[in-house]
């Protein structure tokens, strides 16, 4: 499914609707950049915004579609309910503030941030989402990382009438934290796979496979991982502020790596650089 993409590919999701396969996220992006960096990722070409009401900077990224020149409609854009809002009440309120904050009608997706705050919170929180994918304040909805054992919980509460679908299943995947039993489980359930921390926060460049397919493709190692991530099937969402960066991630539609180039990061490690909220027992 990896040859001929470009920045202008999609996936389609449960919903019905397209999602770009290539976004830009801005986890801790501060308030008083996220808006110029956002506006030269979307004047590269990039369709898909990745924010939360966790990283206090909706506002910022969606002023910046209209600095950009863009309408709202031509960028899809994400939102999360962040863990201390899980819970039915407290979800529909995060939900409102964000659309609030964002100055927008509508998200195109909303996740479930984490599975903190016990089934009752999770399952109420969903709730809320269904109702505002009803109500059109979302398009799609799904959850961000949950461990199998919660993506079960959920998908036995939706099936005995719960309602919705889990249209994407956003995690921190890359060749170090790979999560095949997640992955597979999302894609038995049509969920498309979303990847935060692709590159691995820049923390991997010296590995010697990167350095080796770096050389070999003429590309760095950021681009070596997107790529990697693109072909696994995963819309990867790569981050930065620095102008040269943004565009060198998106600079990844011209070379594909072989199967062979492909087995060689399959590390079979687990190896998070971030949280791991997946583990989560209650």
């Amino acid at each position: 499914m990896a040859r001929n993409l470009s920045l202008k590919s999609t996936q389609k999701l449960l919903s019905g609707y397209e999602i770009p396969i290539l976004g830009y996220g801005v986890y801790q992006t501060p308030t008083n950049v996220a808006e110029n960096v956002t506006v030269e990722a979307l004047k590269l070409g990039y369709r898909h915004i990745d924010s939360a009401a966790a990283y206090k900077n909706e506002k910022e990224v969606t002023a910046a579609i209209a600095k950009a020149g863009l309408s709202r409609s031509q960028v899809f854009l994400t939102t999360k309910i962040p863990p201390r809002a899980n819970g039915y009440e407290a979800a529909k309120k995060s939900i409102e503030d964000s659309l609030k904050q964002a100055n927008t009608e509508y998200f195109d997706l909303i996740l479930i941030h984490a599975p903190y705050g016990g089934k009752e919170g999770r399952l109420g929180t969903w709730k809320a989402l269904v109702e505002a994918q009803k109500a059109g304040k979302t398009r799609s909805i799904g959850v961000s990382n949950f461990g199998v054992h919660h993506l079960e919980e959920l998908q036995m509460y939706i099936s005995s009438g719960g309602g919705g679908q889990i249209d994407v299943g956003q995690y921190e995947l890359h060749p170090w934290l790979a999560r095949p039993d997640i992955v597979d489980w999302l894609r038995k359930h049509g969920a498309v796979v979303q990847a935060y921390c692709p590159i691995v926060r820049n923390q991997r460049g010296d590995e010697p496979v990167l350095k080796e397919l770096g050389k070999k493709y003429g590309k760095s190692a950021a681009q070596v991982l997107i790529r990697w991530s693109l072909q696994k099937g995963f819309v990867p969402l790569p981050k930065s502020v620095t102008p040269s960066r943004i565009k060198e991630n998106a600079e990844v539609f011209d070379f594909e790596l072989t199967e062979e180039d492909m087995a060689k990061l399959e590390t079979g490690k687990y190896e998070p650089c971030a949280w791991d909220p997946t583990v989560e027992k209650d």
